[in-house]
C-alpha cells in the first residue's frame, strides 16, 4: 500500500514539474555574427540577413523576427525576395539555392525551407559552368535568372526550381552577337550583374566581368543592344525611366550609358571618377533613385583613393550639391534604399547599410541625414562585453528616470520612426519591466530594455570620466574637417578599441528600489553611483583598501591602478559616481554586492574581501584570504603570459631529464616501458569514465588562487543564537572556505555618525575544497530571503524569523545545507559525483505554475561546465529537471550566462549576440508574429505572366491551389529527367535521392 501511494505521489510530482518547468530557447538578441548577405522586400517591408554560419534572419516591425538555419554548413552569399510574395531565395557558397517561405500556422507565421536546387551542367562540364555568381528574381515572380562563372545565364522557374533549358542564355549565343571590333569579345568572363528593365520586364541586362553589357530580350531570346564597356565591371543599375544604365568599375569609376541607341557616341557615354586623379578602389555597387521635384539620389559604395583612404569603408551619397562620404566602422556587406509612398515608389526616405559589425539606417528626408536609432540588431559588442547583470520588475519611477537620462543622450538621432514595418507583432505586452545591464571593456555600462523580444538600448553610463585616460575629451570623431575631400562623415557606434583595458567593468549590482548602482573594474576600482536627473559637477575621492593587510613576501607584478582625476568632473544626467574604493593590489574585482538598506557595499578580489560604508565613506572590514602558496595571484592577467612560458620551459626540461635518465637506465627498459604503458592505460580508462563515476576528491590547498573570492552575500539571519537575528556578511572563496561576519548597524537616527562594525562569527571549510560559487540563506519557511528594501516597498512578504534558518552553500561540485546558527550539516546533493559536472553559474528563481496563478516554487538554477541547466528544489536540494542548453565547448558562452528571477536566462552565442532561454512554463518571451501576402492595390505592380506555354502554366503560386501530390510529382519528374546524377544514384541503391528533402518540404508547403 505504501509503495502504491509513493508511486502516486511521484506521478503527481511529475505532473507538477510539467506545469512549473519547460525549457525553450526563445529569441536571439543583438547583431548576427559574421553577416554575409542582405535582402529586402519592399512589398513585405521585411529585411533579411544571411550569415557565414548558414543562418537566415528576417526582421520587420519591432518584435517581428524569424530565423532559419540551412542544413549545410555554408555561408549565405545572396538573399533575394520574390516580388510581391512571401518567398525568398538564398544562395550559399556551396552553390546551392534554397527556397524559404513564411507559412501561416495557427495564426502565426513560420519561416520554412520548402526546396533546394543545384544547377547541373552537361556531363564533363567544368564546375565553373554552373557556379552561380549573379541572381535576379524577376518581377513576374515566376523566374530566377542565374548568371554563372562560365558566362551562361540559366533560367529557372520558381518556387518549384524547374530549369527552363530552352530559355537559357548560353555564352556562345552572346559571344556570337558581339561586334567584331569589341576588344574583349573572346573572353567575356563571368556574369557579374543581372538587372531587369523597370519599364519593360522582358528586357534584362547581362553584365560580364570584362565590362561588356548586353541587353537581352527574354521573349525574343536575342540580344538587342551591346554596351562595350572595357573596364572590369563591378555592378549595374538600370534607371527607373528605363533610359539609362549605370555601370561601376574596379578603377573607381562609374559610367552612364543610354539604352536603345545603336551607335554609342561620346555624348551617350558619361564616365566619372568621383574621387579623382590618383588610383582609386573599386565601386562595388551603384544605385540611382529619382525624386519628384529634386535631383536624383546617387549612392555608391567604395571608390576611395587607394593610397590615402584605401582602408576606409564608405558609401557616398550625392543629391544635388550635397555630397557626403559616409565613413562606416567596419567592412560594408551591402546596402539598399527604402522609398516612401504606399507602393514604395516615391522619394528615397532611408538608406539601410549592413556592415560587418552593425546595421546603420540613415534618414534621407531630414536635413543633415541623421542616423535613425535601431530598435533591434543593436551591436551589443560596440565595445566588448565583459559582464552582465539582470534586474527584474523595475519600478515605474526608476524606469522613467533611466529613460529620461537616455533621451538626453539620443538627441543626435533622427526623430523619424523606424522605416522597416513589415508583419504584425502579436506577442502580448510584457507583464513587467526588465533591465539587462552589460559591462564593457571601455568602462561603460549599457542599460537594455529586456522586457520583450527586442533588446532595446535605453541608456549608456561611462565610468571613464572619473579617471585619467589617453582619450582627448575634445576629440569629436563624428565630424570631418571643413573643406575636407573626400567629405567624410563618421557613422555607426561600433568601436572595439578601449583607451585603457583597466577600465573594463567586471561586476555590476543595481538596487532597483533606491536607484543606487555599483560597478567594479579590472584594476580594483569599485564605483558607487546614484541616479540624478540633473547634470552635476563633483569630485570623486578614492578610498584605498589594502587587502594584503601587511603580509610580507608578496609583490604585485600586474597592472597599476587607474589615476583618479583630482579636479571636479561634470557628469551628465543619469547615474553619477559619488564614492570610489580602490583595492590594493589593483586586481580584478571578482565578487560584488550592494545593500541599499544598510548603505553597504561588499567586494572581493583574488587577495581578499572588504566592506565599505558608502554613507560615511569609510572602510568597515578588510580580510585577506591569500594563501602563502598563492604566488600566481600576485601576477595579474598581464603577466600570465610569463607564467605560461615558465611552465612550458619546465615541461621541456622534464622531458629532457626523462630522456637522459632513460639512456642511463637502459637495462630494465622493456619491463619499465610495459609498466608505464599499463599505468597510462589505467589513467586513460579512468579519464574516459570520469563523467559518469568520478568521486568528489579533496583538493590540495596548494592549488593556485585558493584565496580568490568567488561570491559575497548579505543576510539578516541568526549567527550567534537562535533568538536574535543580526545583519551578516558571507564570503566564499576558491579554496572552499566560507567566512561569516556579524555586522552591527547604528540606529537610523545615529547612522550618519556612528561607525558600522563587523566581527568574525563563523568560518566553514568544505572538506572537498571545491570553489564556493554561491551562498544563500533560507528563512523559517524555506524561502530565500527577500532583496533589500523589497519588503519596505510591499513587493515581498517579510521573511519568517520564527522557524530556524538554513544556509545553502553551493560549491562547484555539490549543494550543501546547514542549519543556523550552529552551522550543522543537514543535507547535500553531489552534482559532480553524479555526472562529472561542475557548477559554473547559479541563480535563484521563482517558477510559477502554468495552470494555477497562485502556486509557485523557488529553486536554484544552475549551469554546469557541460552546458546543461539544472533546477534544484529549495530547501530540499533535490534535482528537479535538467536540459542541455549550451555547447560544452562554448566556454565563453557558459561563463557569460546570467539568470533572471523568473526562470529565464541569457548567454552569449557570439561576441555580438545573446541567446535567450526560458526554464519556466509560465514566463516565456518569444516572437509571435504574422506576415500576410501583400495585397495588390496598383494593377501595374501585379505579377504578369512573362513566358507563354507550359512553363508558365506549371508554376507554383499562392493563387493556384495545387495539391501536395502533383507538386511533389512535378519536382520528382524534373529530377529524374534532367539530373543524371540523381538517376544514377537511384539505379545503384535504394537509399533515396537528393530531391527527397525537396519533395517532403513541397508537400508541407502546399499542404
Amino acid at each position: 500500500m505504501k509503495r502504491f501511494r509513493r508511486h502516486g505521489q511521484e506521478s503527481q510530482r511529475e505532473r507538477l514539474k510539467q506545469e512549473l518547468f519547460q525549457f525553450n530557447k526563445t529569441v536571439e538578441h543583438g547583431f548576427p555574427h559574421q553577416p554575409s548577405a542582405l535582402g529586402y522586400s519592399p512589398s513585405l517591408q521585411l529585411l533579411a540577413i544571411g550569415t557565414r554560419s548558414g543562418a537566415i534572419k528576417l526582421y520587420g516591425a519591432p518584435g517581428v523576427e524569424f530565423m532559419g538555419l540551412h542544413d549545410e554548413n555554408a555561408a549565405v552569399t545572396q538573399v533575394h525576395f520574390l516580388p510581391q510574395q512571401v518567398e525568398l531565395v538564398t544562395l550559399l557558397d556551396d552553390n546551392s539555392l534554397h527556397m524559404w517561405t513564411l507559412k501561416a500556422h495557427k495564426g502565426l507565421s513560420e519561416l520554412l525551407e520548402i526546396g533546394r536546387f543545384t544547377l547541373t551542367g552537361p556531363p564533363g562540364a567544368l564546375p565553373s559552368v554552373t557556379r552561380v555568381t549573379a541572381v535576379l528574381a524577376h518581377s513576374s515572380g515566376e523566374l530566377l535568372l542565374l548568371g554563372t562563372e562560365g558566362g551562361h545565364v540559366f533560367i529557372v522557374e520558381v518556387p518549384g526550381f524547374r530549369e527552363l533549358e530552352e530559355r537559357n542564355i548560353s555564352l556562345d549565343q552572346v559571344a556570337s552577337s558581339v561586334p567584331d571590333d569589341y576588344a574583349c569579345r573572346r573572353n567575356l568572363e563571368h556574369v557579374e550583374a543581372l538587372q531587369e528593365n523597370p519599364v519593360n520586364p522582358s528586357q534584362v541586362v547581362i553584365g560580364y566581368g570584362r565590362g561588356l553589357m548586353v541587353v537581352w530580350d527574354l521573349k525574343k531570346q536575342r540580344a538587342i543592344q551591346h554596351i562595350p564597356g572595357t573596364q572590369q565591371l563591378e555592378s549595374v543599375w538600370w534607371t527607373e525611366d528605363g533610359h539609362y544604365l549605370l555601370s561601376s568599375h574596379n578603377d573607381g569609376s562609374y559610367c552612364r550609358w543610354m539604352v536603345g541607341s545603336k551607335d554609342m557616341d561620346e555624348e551617350d557615354v558619361k564616365s566619372n571618377i568621383p574621387y579623382g586623379h590618383f588610383p582609386c578602389k573599386a565601386i562595388s555597387k551603384i544605385v540611382q533613385l529619382p525624386t519628384e521635384e529634386e535631383p536624383p539620389f546617387l549612392l555608391f559604395s567604395g571608390g576611395m583613393p587607394r593610397a590615402s583612404y584605401g582602408d576606409r569603408h564608405c558609401i557616398t551619397v550625392i543629391h544635388g550639391k550635397t555630397h557626403v562620404a559616409l565613413d562606416f566602422t567596419s567592412r560594408i556587406i551591402d546596402f539598399f534604399a527604402i522609398r516612401s509612398g504606399p507602393e514604395h515608389t516615391g522619394d528615397p526616405s532611408a538608406l539601410v547599410v549592413l556592415v560587418e559589425e552593425e546595421l546603420v539606417v540613415i534618414d534621407l528626408q531630414t536635413e543633415g541625414w541623421p542616423v535613425i536609432q535601431t530598435p533591434y540588431l543593436v551591436p551589443l559588442h560596440s565595445s566588448a562585453i565583459t559582464c552582465s547583470h539582470h534586474v527584474s520588475a523595475i519600478p515605474l519611477k526608476l524606469w522613467e528616470r533611466v529613460l529620461a537620462a537616455g533621451n538626453v543622450q539620443s538627441t543626435h538621432y533622427s526623430k523619424k520612426p523606424w522605416p522597416i514595418t513589415g508583419g504584425q507583432n502579436l506577442a502580448p505586452d510584457a507583464p513587467q519591466r526588465d533591465l539587462l545591464l552589460t559591462g564593457h571593456e571601455d568602462g561603460t555600462v549599457r542599460f537594455w530594455d529586456a522586457s520583450g523580444v527586442c533588446l532595446y538600448p535605453l541608456y549608456k553610463l561611462s565610468t571613464a570620466g572619473v579617471f585619467h585616460t589617453d582619450a582627448d575629451p575634445n576629440d569629436n570623431m563624428n565630424q570631418g574637417t571643413e573643406g575636407e575631400w573626400p567629405p567624410f562623415r563618421k557613422v555607426g557606434c561600433f568601436d572595439p578599441y578601449s583607451d585603457d583595458p583597466r577600465l573594463g567593468v567586471q561586476k555590476i549590482h543595481l538596487c532597483k528600489y533606491s536607484g543606487y548602482l555599483t560597478a567594479a573594474g579590472t584594476a580594483g576600482q569599485i564605483l558607487v553611483l546614484e541616479l540624478n536627473d540633473e547634470a552635476a559637477e563633483q569630485k570623486v575621492e578614492a578610498k584605498v583598501v589594502d587587502l594584503l593587510q601587511g603580509q610580507e613576501g608578496f609583490r604585485w607584478k600586474g597592472h597599476t591602478q587607474l589615476d583618479v582625476r583630482e579636479e571636479p568632473v561634470l557628469f551628465p544626467p543619469g547615474f553619477q559616481p559619488f564614492a570610489l574604493v580602490q583595492c590594493q593590489p589593483p586586481a580584478v574585482v571578482t565578487a560584488l554586492t550592494l545593500h541599499s538598506e544598510w548603505k553597504l557595499v561588499a567586494f572581493g578580489t583574488s587577495h581578499g574581501f572588504g566592506l565599505y560604508d558608502y554613507q560615511q565613506k569609510n572602510n568597515v572590514l578588510v580580510k585577506c584570504t591569500l594563501n602563502p602558496s598563492d604566488q600566481l595571484a600576485m601576477e595579474g592577467p598581464l603577466s600570465r603570459v610569463k607564467s605560461i612560458k615558465k611552465s612550458l620551459r619546465q615541461s621541456f626540461r622534464r622531458i629532457r631529464r626523462s630522456r637522459v635518465s632513460l639512456r642511463k637506465h637502459h637495462v630494465n627498459n622493456a619491463a619499465k616501458l610495459q609498466e608505464a604503458n599499463a599505468r597510462l592505460e589505467a589513467e586513460l580508462a579512468e579519464m574516459e569514465l570520469a563523467p559518469v563515476q568520478r568521486k568528489i576528491e579533496a583538493r590540495s590547498s596548494d592549488d593556485s588562487f585558493t584565496g580568490l573570492v568567488r561570491t559575497i552575500y548579505f543576510a539578516d539571519t541568526f549567527l550567534s543564537d537562535s533568538s536574535h537575528n543580526t545583519p551578516s556578511l558571507w564570503a566564499g572563496t576558491n579554496g572552499g572556505c566560507v567566512f561569516a561576519y556579524m555586522l552591527r548597524l547604528p540606529a537610523a537616527e545615529r547612522r550618519a555618525d556612528e561607525p558600522v562594525t563587523a566581527q568574525p562569527a563563523k568560518e566553514i571549510q568544505l572538506m572537498h575544497r571545491a570553489p564556493v560559487v554561491g551562498i544563500l540563506v533560507l528563512d523559517g519557511h524555506g524561502a530565500p530571503l527577500p532583496e533589500p528594501l523589497e519588503v519596505a516597498h510591499d513587493l515581498a512578504r517579510s521573511p519568517d524569523m520564527q522557524g530556524s534558518h538554513h544556509l545553502v552553500v553551493i560549491s562547484e561540485e555539490q549543494f550543501k545545507v546547514f542549519g543556523l546558527p550552529k552551522v550543522s550539516a543537514k543535507m547535500k546533493l553531489k552534482l559532480t559525483a553524479m555526472d562529472g559536472s561542475r557548477v559554473r553559474r547559479v541563480g535563484v528563481a521563482w517558477f510559477g505554475s502554468s495552470r494555477s496563478e497562485d502556486y509557485g516554487e523557488s529553486g536554484l538554477v544552475v549551469l554546469t561546465n557541460q552546458g546543461d541547466v539544472h533546477v534544484v528544489s529549495l530547501p530540499t536540494v533535490k534535482m528537479q529537471v535538467h536540459y542541455p542548453c549550451v555547447r560544452r565547448e562554448d566556454v565563453s558562452g557558459i561563463a557569460s550566462c546570467v539568470f533572471t528571477k523568473h526562470g529565464q536566462g541569457f548567454y552569449l552565442i557570439s561576441p555580438s549576440e545573446f541567446e535567450r532561454f526560458s526554464l519556466s512554463a509560465r514566463c516565456l518571451v518569444e516572437p509571435r508574429c504574422l506576415v500576410e501576402v501583400p495585397h495588390h492595390t496598383d494593377p501595374s505592380t501585379q505579377r504578369r505572366p512573362l513566358l507563354d506555354g507550359a512553363s508558365s502554366a506549371q508554376r507554383i503560386t499562392k493563387q493556384e491551389s495545387e495539391d501536395a501530390e502533383s507538386a511533389a510529382r512535378r519536382v520528382m519528374e524534373h529530377a529524374l529527367l534532367n539530373d543524371e546524377k540523381v538517376l544514377q544514384e537511384i539505379q545503384k541503391s535504394l537509399e533515396g535521392d537528393h530531391t527527397s528533402f525537396m519533395e517532403n518540404n513541397v508537400k508541407n508547403a502546399v499542404a
